[in-house]
């Protein structure tokens, strides 16, 4: 499942909706649907997206972090390390390995640490 198609649920669930009325109601099959809350599609397109966002009635926030989720919900991602740090061809290779088997704990840790470098510019990792 995708960071999308999760939150996706999430709503249709907090709605109580099933997933064949919210197809019905979008003018999209329920296969379309499922497809996309399992991350069996790849990244919706915007204008599903805003769709969606109005369906929900989200506000700004709301509407923006589905779009931004949308954005990080390509389930069949490529990563290009040609011309970066031997390490960061490491890490690719490692998570590309590996990813299915780490626990949601590490996961967590490590967007955490990802999205901290970002935000600091550190290079640094921080305390556990």
């Amino acid at each position: 499942m995708t960071p999308f198609g999760a939150r996706v649920r999430g709503l249709r669930a907090a709605h109580g909706l099933t997933q064949r009325r919210m197809a019905r109601d979008l003018h999209v099959t329920p296969a379309y649907l499922s497809a996309l809350e399992h991350g069996r599609r790849g990244r919706p397109p915007p204008g599903m997206v805003m769709q969606i966002c109005a369906y929900f009635d989200l506000i700004w926030d709301e509407a923006e972090d589905l779009k931004r989720l949308a954005d990080l919900s390509d389930p069949r991602v490529v990563v290009e390390t040609a011309g970066l740090n031997p390490r960061a061809t490491e890490l690719a290779n490692l998570l590309a390995r590996h990813i299915a088997a780490l626990p949601d704990h590490t996961v967590a840790w490590i967007i955490a640490e990802i999205e901290a470098s970002l935000t600091t510019g550190s290079r640094e990792p921080r305390e556990r």
